[in-house]
């Protein structure tokens, strides 16, 4: 889910963007370990060290935990397009997470981004997504000096050297002015949050707790006795979405300090009340002075969506009176030793564990606890109810990944979710679509059908399955209301529940009619796959009849197939074909959209050959795009054309191209884990393309060895691929010393322990294949390494950065802004044998001398190969030039190297046979070969 279907501002209806507009991050981190690859660079996360903080307990000292960086996925090129995450410190499913708020965040934009420069708060965010709204947030900030109240005034300044990240802790040294320091400290419970603060000496000092902002009335209420400020927060930023509109819904907190208030008041925006107690207004806060000398200050922030009471009893009971910062923060990081301690990882590079641990932490953070102490307000019908509640379901997104991840990591938590989401059913009438404490109605599709269908085929029972299937039924068969009249677009405000949109004409003709309902072709694709999963729960309740009209429906996707184009295409009601109707991707990437028939998918592309073919065409012509769902599945399927190797391949080149351990370390928005699923599952070597059917499609381990001790399993599953990191190809494949000989795993062989081991290859084989696969491909050991340009300023603008000399994509270029005869170079990780490289540079501006040396230090060069005419004439007549860039290959006898250096002379324009002025040469593409 991205940018594609939502707005960068609030109250602003979204702006659709054409899949061709996306502008792509350079591929960064690892290289792409295919056959007979290099190690990567190591580029390790070293969190600052806190001498202040308490260690952690010897039992937790050498956990994984120490492996996360909260920090990945906070920044990126585009302001909207990248992780779209926050560096939140909260248990696992926390209802409430605590992070530091360094800008206004609303639909589009976080509470915290990695390029901003100041901290204007410490946030108690329910905010799930970028692409979702907040509801009931709480933000509180200390100060010095005189108390700003206001948010554009009271901003701290702080530097990333002084911030540490953890799952379990937060630090930030703030500098009010020169030689000042106020340290935050930040950690937190579910629904408690607890900051431990040290102001400077000999200064006054004061926090502010911001209740709501400007056009949303709350309430502050400041008890002195108590050492309490509580109020509430209504403002829910998804309201003008869906159907219920949750009238009562309020956010409540209690902030408890450890210190006696000297003075306090209230504020409206910049405009203070001073020793003013209580106020219902807008844009509003409290505040208190404390008296002086107090230097080290805790308070404890309390949330509740039942009552300012219930916040008092989650703090009693998450962290009660007495309780240090220290004993918080050591209750939430136990919270994470238990699930990221479940995993061990061996053979992987700093960045990969990072990567890897990381993923853990962003994925078990959804969906979120929205029950207190057994009970739960829904914001479907606005009343409190008994039970235990989850809310942040980004269905479309994590039915395909995620949900799985969460079937084996938390497995204890399955159940009740499921429970949660049939209660919402019994409120609303519908099972959630993108419930964000209520139905939004983003995203297409009744993808609770397929994560009810995928608890029942992996053994989970303890939810009503009767009720589940009326639930998943009701989705299958009954069209929502204003079916013919609505034309349900992305965002539509005023729509009752979406559900299943244009169930009507599906019904009707076997497609949704595009000219009739939005998005109709993802629609019907959806639909297919979803009557599929509705089939196994009637399977389930012992529907027989049922079970059979809903598989016999799922062949619908069908419906879609134009032979004589080869791709999928959207229908109008009368049968004509449409060009439009995709919800976040186009007609190459829902040619693919068939998780539940591949086999069925690869007869219409008329066999195992042509569908490869086909897959190559998709892949080659660069329309697989990682930074959105619907293409996760995409790589896995050579495995049903019979070509696993390649999925071996490409998975590799996903995860180098998409995930590295540093601030833009995700190439697209994480959508509540599931872009982190995706590469936990494929570093484990496995992929759930069908999550319903709980089986797992085979690709290719990162790691040499992955231990995993699941919870209610008995012994734990040691998955062995030794070599993995230089070798991609899986050879053989056996469970329990009994050999697999096709390319999928069952959930029961991951769940029932014991030795997967994967014997892997530097070349392709044959292992699960249905065909002979061809001669390693020679591997560029330039390729995704760390580059420097020299003598010149990469440009900016989309194309141009030096890395995109090695990226393996010819349509991309480096370029400098200036007219200096740049060069290049190469950091290929390790000293390595090297006999032939290639140069591919612009047709237009090229350089015409230049030299090639190798280097074991990146100091003493040693020139191997040299050109001192570069140009010629092939295909330079298309460009309207007689003489143009060339790309030339260059074999020398086999020598050691660590750098590689492309020293340029001179360049010229071919247009004018002299250097341009303002910008230098360009290089679409440069390699470096062992072979000669």
């Amino acid at each position: 889910m991205n940018t594609s279907r939502y707005t960068d501002s609030p109250g602003r209806a979204p702006a659709r963007t054409s899949l061709a507009r996306r502008t792509k991050r350079a591929p960064r981190g690892l290289a792409a370990l295919i056959a007979g690859g290099l190690l990567a660079a190591l580029v390790p996360w070293i969190g600052a060290t806190d001498p202040a903080a308490a260690a952690p307990s010897e039992a937790t000292a050498a956990s994984n935990v120490t492996h996360v960086n909260p920090l990945i996925g906070t920044a990126g090129a585009n302001s909207t397009e990248y992780g779209g995450m926050i560096p939140s410190t909260a248990p696992p499913f926390a209802m409430t997470r605590w992070s530091p708020m360094t800008r206004t965040n609303y639909v589009s934009r976080l509470p915290y981004h990695h390029n901003d420069t100041k901290i204007t708060g410490f946030i108690g965010t329910h905010q799930p997504a970028i692409w979702m709204g907040d509801s009931g947030y709480v933000v509180g900030m200390p100060g010095i000096g005189a108390v700003k109240t206001a948010e554009a005034d009271r901003g701290l300044p702080f530097t990333h050297a002084d911030e540490t990240a953890a799952p379990d802790k937060y630090t930030v040294n703030m500098t009010p002015a020169p030689g000042q320091v106020l340290k935050a400290e930040l950690t937190g419970t579910s629904r408690v949050g607890h900051l431990r603060l040290t102001y400077p000496k000999g200064v006054a000092t004061n926090f502010v707790m911001q209740a709501t902002r400007s056009g949303i009335t709350g309430n502050v209420h400041i008890d002195p006795a108590k050492k309490e400020i509580t109020g509430y927060n209504p403002d829910r930023q998804d309201s003008k979405l869906g159907p219920s509109k949750a009238p009562g819904f309020k956010g409540y907190f209690v902030a408890r300090f450890d210190t006696a208030f000297d003075s306090y008041g209230t504020a409206k925006g910049a405009t203070q009340f001073d020793g003013e107690g209580d106020r219902t207004d807008q844009d509003l806060a409290g505040y208190v002075r404390f008296p002086a000398g107090s230097e080290r200050v805790n308070v404890r922030i309390a949330t509740s969506f039942i009552s300012v009471d219930q916040a008092r009893a989650n703090l009693n009971a998450e962290v009660p009176d007495g309780q240090s910062f220290d004993a918080t923060a050591a209750k939430t990081r136990a919270a994470w030793v238990d699930k990221l301690d479940r995993v061990d990882i061996s053979g992987a590079t700093p960045d990969q564990r990072t990567t890897f641990y990381t993923s853990m932490y962003h994925a078990l953070q959804y969906p979120s606890e929205m029950s207190e102490q057994g009970r739960y307000y829904s914001a479907y019908d606005d009343q409190v109810h008994d039970g235990v509640s989850y809310t942040g379901y980004s269905l479309w997104d994590t039915f395909r990944a995620q949900n799985a991840f969460l079937t084996l990591f938390a497995p204890e938590r399955i159940d009740d979710m499921v429970t949660s989401m049939l209660q919402d059913y019994k409120q609303s009438g519908w099972l959630p679509m993108w419930k964000n404490l209520a139905e939004t109605n983003i995203m297409v599709g009744t993808n609770a059908d397929s994560i009810i269908a995928e608890a029942i085929a992996k053994g989970f029972d303890g939810f009503d399955r009767d009720l589940a299937y009326e639930a998943v039924r009701k989705n299958a068969m009954t069209p929502p209301d204003k079916d013919t009249e609505l034309w349900w677009g992305d965002r539509q405000q005023g729509t009752p529940a979406e559900a299943r949109a244009g169930l009507t004409t599906y019904k009707q003709n076997g497609w949704v009619a595009a000219d009739r309902t939005a998005e109709a072709g993802s629609r019907t694709l959806d639909y297919a796959y979803e009557d599929w999963a509705v089939a196994q729960v009637a399977k389930a309740a012992g529907k027989t009849d049922d079970a059979k009209f809903f598989l016999d429906r799922s062949k619908n996707y069908k419906n879609l197939y134009n032979p004589t184009t080869g791709f999928m295409q959207a229908r109008n009601f009368d049968g004509s074909w449409n060009n439009g109707g995709w919800t976040e991707g186009d007609k190459w990437v829902y040619t693919n959209d068939v998780m539940h028939d591949v086999p069925g998918l690869i007869a219409l592309k008329g066999g195992d050959a042509k569908y490869a073919e086909w897959l190559d065409s998709y892949f080659d012509g660069g329309h697989n795009n990682h930074t959105n769902e619907p293409s996760h599945h995409s790589p896995y399927l050579y495995d049903y054309a019979g070509r696993p190797w390649k999925t071996q391949e490409l998975v590799r080149q996903i995860a180098d191209e998409n995930y590295h351990a540093a601030p833009d370390g995700l190439s697209g928005n994480d959508d509540c884990g599931q872009m982190s699923a995706w590469y936990l599952f494929s570093a484990m070597g496995f992929y759930p393309v069908n999550p319903a059917s709980g089986e797992y499609a085979v690709g290719s381990p990162l790691f040499d060895k992955v231990t995993l001790r699941l919870p209610g399993t008995t012994k734990p599953l040691v998955i062995k691929s030794k070599g993995a990191e230089l070798k991609p190809y899986v050879k053989g494949l056996s469970l329990n010393g009994k050999r697999i000989t096709k390319p999928f795993l069952s959930h029961s062989d991951l769940t029932g322990g014991g030795n997967l081991k994967f014997t892997m290859n530097a070349a392709p084989q044959s292992w699960g294949a249905s065909t002979t696969p061809p001669p390693a491909k020679p591997v560029n050991l330039a390729a995704h390494k760390p580059v420097t340009m020299i003598n010149g300023t990469p440009a900016t603008s989309w194309g141009k950065p030096t890395e995109n000399a090695v990226d393996g994509n010819l349509t991309t270029m480096a370029q400098s802004t200036t007219s200096d005869p740049w060069s290049m170079k190469v950091d290929l990780g390790a000293s390595t044998a090297v006999g032939r490289m290639e140069v591919n540079p612009d047709w237009e501006n090229y350089p015409t001398s230049y030299d090639l040396k190798v280097s074991q230090d990146g100091t003493n060069w040693t020139t191997v190969a040299g050109e001192a005419d570069s140009g010629g004439t092939t295909d330079c007549a298309a460009h309207g030039v007689q003489k143009c860039g060339q790309p030339h290959s260059y074999t020398f006898p086999k020598v050691k190297a660590r750098y590689v250096l492309l020293s340029v002379n001179s360049w010229v324009s071919a247009k004018t046979g002299a250097p341009a002025t303002g910008y230098g040469w360009g290089l679409n593409e440069f390699g470096v070969f062992a072979t000669n």
